[in-house]
């Protein structure tokens, strides 16, 4: 039986400790504090510096033991991660010392309840030499490195008993272990199910299908015809119920029958296409029951920064958005770590694939005797938690770490030990040393790349990657949301530090981050002098730019494998961003142009540029995706409304398709209309129906001149 505890936390300054105060947990101490301290809201103002003072504080937990034994039982002190050096003490005499989050903590209770327990955490690990208040003071412990700092996450180091913790008692046949494991044969026609227990006592597994039927009672069993688990899109995400009972105890399990593998996409053998021969692309096309899957999906990181806080609601409400979005697949990045079970159960059940990376990014981990005694424990942890998990299809070593800011190679001894223990303990999934790898691409993330000099329609249709991992263009949230972060004083005009440094809208050299001025302008009919049209424009231009990109990844399949956005979701409201929700689960515009993109069947059409002018040549190439699986065929009307006039420009008849298809390419010299946009219209029923609205530029009126994009 489980005892929740009553949890005391306080703060030990360099002027003493303070007083105690309630604690939260599962949660974060930090949090606790600030709000014993009235720090007030962490997203509004300037509130999240305050947090810089606790990073060098020690923290201390303590509960007075409650729990009742019944005669036989033996009580167990129960932690599912503590954030993240610590040491753990009853009645003052040292328990346990830890270094690391992700493992799990049982410790035998030898005293009567009614004694005090204690954790001590110790301040945040941060390499003596690395640069101030930079991530890399993380390239030595395996903590997520986001809470250093990131540009969409303030620096604001966190610990605590960030996941549950209990008292639970136990009887001698207890059920330590029943993990299922599984083969399905070559045409997946029979599943042989068997159960690895380790338990105090005799235990009997039960196991039921997915209708709910009973199946039998053993430690083998043998399937005839199984149902598969299936990713969103695809088919159903079956899951066999397994039920585990001795004479004290039972636990329930779920099972997915499926065989995942990452195969080299279509054509991509052919390079390098000369000698000398060298590298060839990675395979990152997901096979899945031996049906090729066009990945599409976001980046998932973190839904708060007190990740303690976060509870299977808040999973629930993202993932359910993610699901109704048509995505199959969210990167769990790894500078923010690893999620709570309950997470992971969601994917199960809801059939959204998960690319699980380890908490590296975007430093060089050099491989110390320490670090990677800590990496392997950790890694360890993860994948016995994981690996029962039908939704994670694939491991990845990190973020981004071949490539001169990290400086890391498939030669370093970090990822070659992850390779590792992913071999050992899980080795019929996939594993990558980092994303991106050769072939795949992370970027762009503005609307106008001013290197390139391209808008992302173009940029993208001349990109050739056989992954698309990383992307985005940023738009503003609401003015309602905006104000619940940046006081009234500091709204208009935008500067430079306050408020809006604080929340990535500017860098700390007042250059912009994510308030892309200029590059909104280049596109706007008027000055943009206030912030409600700054918000109606870059929410527009965040739409277009997102349809555009995910749009041609499809596009660009079979070649193209995976289309999958910078990012889904934020830990706190950022005013102007890539992600497609206003932390902490509000979509913003651009989340339904993705919803939209990412149709299993849609008319699409392949335009040029974002921006035009009465007088060129409009063209646009009409295709029909299609990755369902399915036979269909659509009757497409094409159409271009400029003002207040309709040109109707063809009909295409796809005839009946089951993957994309290329169809016509539709022409119209723009006439001169006085309008500021137009909206390319592709007509084929209401669920395939598709809308693209343009910039469209007049001509110039005689004798006035333009204040912008002369």
């Amino acid at each position: 039986m489980k005892f929740q505890q009553q949890w005391q936390a306080r703060a030990i300054r360099p002027d003493g400790s303070s007083p105690w105060f309630e604690a939260q947990v599962p949660g974060n101490v930090q949090a606790d504090y600030a709000r014993y301290m009235d720090w007030g809201d962490v997203n509004y103002g300037m509130n999240a510096g305050k947090f810089r003072e606790t990073e060098n504080y020690t923290w201390e937990y303590r509960t007075r033991l409650k729990y009742m034994c019944q005669p036989g039982e033996q009580a167990v002190f129960v932690s599912l991660g503590i954030d993240y050096s610590y040491e753990i003490y009853l009645e003052g005499q040292l328990l346990l010392s830890h270094e690391g989050m992700f493992t799990p903590v049982e410790i035998a209770l030898n005293m009567a309840a009614g004694r005090e327990l204690l954790v001590r955490i110790h301040p945040h690990p941060k390499r003596a030499d690395a640069p101030f208040e930079d991530r890399a003071q993380a390239d030595q412990c395996v903590k997520p490195a986001v809470c250093y700092g990131w540009d969409w996450h303030p620096r604001l180091l966190v610990s605590g008993l960030w996941q549950d913790c209990y008292v639970e008692t136990r009887y001698d046949d207890w059920i330590e272990r029943c993990e299922p494991f599984y083969t399905l044969n070559d045409d997946y026609t029979q599943a042989d199910i068997r159960f690895d227990i380790k338990a105090g006592g005799a235990v009997n597994v039960e196991l039921y299908d997915p209708n709910g039927v009973y199946l039998g009672t053993g430690d083998h069993f043998t399937l005839a015809n199984p149902l598969l688990w299936w990713c969103n899109g695809q088919g159903l995400p079956h899951l066999y119920t397994y039920v585990a009972r001795s004479e004290h105890h039972v636990i329930c399990g779920k099972i997915g029958l499926r065989r995942v593998r990452l195969i080299m996409n279509e054509g991509a053998w052919q390079e390098p296409a000369h000698f000398p021969k060298g590298r060839s692309v990675a395979p990152i096309q997901l096979e899945l029951n031996g049906r090729p899957i066009f990945a599409k999906g976001s980046n998932w990181v973190s839904p708060d920064i007190f990740a303690g806080l976060v509870d299977e609601k808040r999973y629930k409400t993202l993932l359910t958005l993610a699901q109704d979005a048509h995505m199959n697949i969210l990167r769990c990045w790894g500078g923010s770590g690893i999620n709570k079970q309950a997470f992971y159960d969601l994917c199960d059940q809801m059939g959204i694939m998960l690319w699980v990376e380890f908490p590296l990014a975007c430093n060089n981990y050099i491989a110390t005797p320490h670090y990677l005694e800590i990496l392997e424990q950790e890694a360890t942890a993860i994948l016995n938690q994981l690996r029962c998990h039908t939704s994670v299809v694939m491991y990845c070593g990190g973020n981004e770490l071949f490539n001169s800011w990290s400086e890391m190679t498939d030669q370093s001894l970090a990822l070659r030990l992850l390779n590792k223990i992913c071999y050992e303990l899980d080795q019929n999934r996939p594993f990558l040393m980092t994303s991106p790898v050769y072939g795949m691409g992370h970027g762009g993330y503005t609307f106008w790349d001013p290197a390139e000099q391209k808008d992302v329609f173009s940029l993208f249709q001349d990109s050739h990657c056989t992954a698309y991992t990383e992307f985005g263009n940023p738009g503003f949230i609401a003015l309602d949301q905006i104000k619940k972060i940046i006081p009234e004083d500091e709204l208009w005009p935008a500067q430079p530090g306050g408020s809006w440094e604080l929340h990535h809208a500017f860098n700390a050299w007042g250059k912009t981050r994510w308030f892309c001025l200029e590059d909104w302008q280049r596109y706007a009919y008027e000055p943009l002098d206030s912030l409600e049209k700054i918000i109606t424009l870059s929410q527009w231009m965040q739409c277009e730019g997102y349809k555009a990109i995910f749009e041609e990844a499809r596009r660009q399949a079979p070649y193209c494998s995976m289309a999958i956005n910078w990012c889904f979701n934020e830990p706190w409201i950022v005013p102007s961003g890539n992600s497609l929700l206003t932390y902490p689960a509000l979509p913003k515009p651009a989340y339904y142009a993705v919803q939209s993109a990412l149709r299993p069947v849609m008319a699409s059409a392949r335009v040029p540029k974002f921006d035009w002018k009465a007088g060129e040549r409009f063209q646009a190439e009409i295709w029909l995706l299609n990755d369902s699986f399915v036979s269909v065929s659509k009757s497409i009307h094409i159409s271009l409304v400029l003002g207040n006039e309709t040109f109707h420009l063809l009909t295409w008849e796809t005839g009946s398709t089951s993957k994309n298809k290329l169809g016509p390419t539709v022409n119209l010299i723009l006439p001169d209309v006085d309008s500021n946009d137009m909206v390319l219209i592709l007509e084929c029923g209401s669920s395939s129906s598709s809308q693209y609205r343009l910039n469209y530029r007049p001509a110039k009126p005689e004798g006035i001149s333009r204040q912008l994009n002369v």
